[in-house]
Formats: structure tokens, sequence, C-alpha cells
């Protein structure tokens, strides 16, 4: 199973080296990354079901499927770059766009919602524990000034003028990732979702899980390490080498863990 299909990149790699039987199930909340994945892997047939959810309903869709146990579960978290390029979808500053940041268009909470709405206190509070910012306070203060705020550049512009910029990372990247794991619900749908990996791997079963940022990495370190019925695969998280982070600037942070289903 892989529980966030995106563009369907490690799908097909999974489906290459599992030929000529192997079937995978996919899954993306994000409807216009299903469409791109349903193309890409067009040729696989009917080794390959998609389905648009969110992965913390992975146990039922599986059992719905008929993918119950599976050898193996790959989710790779947070943004894809096609999101962050879609100005429409609000994830970038670096594009116009309207602040909207769901991975699910249907859902109903959006970042300009939360932006615009919740009390000064409220704000900060979210920035400071989901974006991990300092100087969530002033932030804060600086966005209930400047209401209403439409757009992901204005929403940077004000937190830029309010914190000033300092070295290569722009000061609004741990703000607008608080807005997404807020409007997403990231950390609470991920911590449900590891809970259900045990009753869905057949014995010596895989999970395989990149992750990000710190909040994400902590949550999957502690679950494999306190979960009975995994034996955890990776002392310490895999980096991408210094040749991947040339040809991929995006994948500098990421963290890959991975953990085997044996008897309790």
């Amino acid at each position: 199973m892989d529980a966030t299909i995106g563009a369907g990149g490690h799908a097909e790699k999974i489906l290459r080296a599992s030929d000529p039987d192997g079937r995978l199930l996919g899954l993306d909340a994000d409807p216009f990354a299903l469409e791109i994945a349903t193309g890409r892997l067009s040729e696989f047939g009917a080794r390959v079901v998609l389905q648009n959810s969110n992965f913390e309903n992975l146990e039922r869709v599986a059992s719905a499927q008929g993918f119950v146990p599976v050898d193996g579960i790959v989710f790779d978290l947070g943004l894809s770059s096609m999101q962050l390029r879609d100005a429409a979808r609000g994830f970038s500053f670096a594009h116009e766009g309207s602040l909207d940041m769901r991975f699910n268009p249907a859902t109903d909470t959006t970042a300009a919602d939360l932006v615009n709405h919740l009390r000064e206190r409220e704000l900060a509070d979210l920035i400071y524990e989901y974006g991990e910012e300092r100087a969530s306070r002033r932030i804060a203060r600086a966005i209930v000034a400047a209401r209403p705020i439409r757009t992901a550049v204005q929403l940077a512009h004000v937190i830029e003028r309010a914190v000033g910029r300092h070295g290569r990372i722009h000061p609004a990247t741990r703000t607008f990732q608080a807005l997404r794991i807020e409007v997403n619900r990231e950390l609470d749908v991920l911590q449900k979702t590891l809970e259900q990996i045990p009753d869905l791997l057949a014995p010596n079963g895989r999970v395989v899980v990149i992750s990000f940022h710190s909040l994400e990495d902590r949550i999957v370190k502690n679950f494999l390490r306190n979960e009975k019925s995994l034996r955890v695969l990776t002392k310490h998280p895999i980096r991408p080498t210094n040749e991947e982070t040339l040809a991929n600037p995006r994948s500098r942070s990421a963290k890959l863990r991975a953990a085997e289903r044996v008897d309790e």
C-alpha cells in the first residue's frame, strides 16, 4: 500500500519491482494528485487500485479492497512538489494564490479561515506549537493587525515585516507549516493511522515512513519504538545523501524510518 500516492513515483517503482503479479493499493486525499497518478500508472492495469481517501481510513479502505494483510506500507508525508507549484492551492508564498492549503478541497476549513478568524492568542499558540516558531506572538499580532489577509504572498509579506529576514529560510516558512498542519489535521491523522499498521501488515511485512519535520518524525519514532508487534529496522533515520539533495533540494530535511512486523 502506498498511503500517500501523490503523482505515483514510489508506486511505479514498487509495481515494477513486484512484477508480474504484485498488487498495490494507493490512497491520496488530493483528487488532483490521484488524477495524475491514475494516468501514470495506467499501464499496470488491474495490478493497481487507487482511492481518493485520507490515509486515516487506511484500514477500512484496505479491507474493502481485499488488501489485508499486506507485505508493505509506505508513507511519504508532507507536501508534494506539484502542490507547491499550484498557486491556487496557497501552499507556497512563492506564488500569488488564495490562502487555501487543503489537501482535499472538499473539506471545510481553509488557511484563510484560521488567519482571519482565530483570536490572537489562539493564532500565536498554533504557530508556536505546529510551526515551532519562537516569534509566534509577534507574528500573530501582526496578522491580526493586517486583517483581512487573502493571499499567500500577502501573508508572507506581513510576517516578513513583523520579524525581518535573516538567513536563507524565509521567516514565513514555519507559520505556513503550522497553518497547513492545522487545516489538514496532519498530526492527529498521522497518529491514528500509525495505530492501524500492526493489523494490516502480514508477518515480516514492513512499514516505511518518510517525514519532513520534527513533529512528524517524533510521532513516527515513538510509535515504532513502542509498538511491540514491530521491530525497528532503522536505529537512526536514513537521511538523503549530498548527491540526492543536490538533485532535489526539497529532500534535505527528509528522514526515513522503517519497521518490520513480528510476533508479539
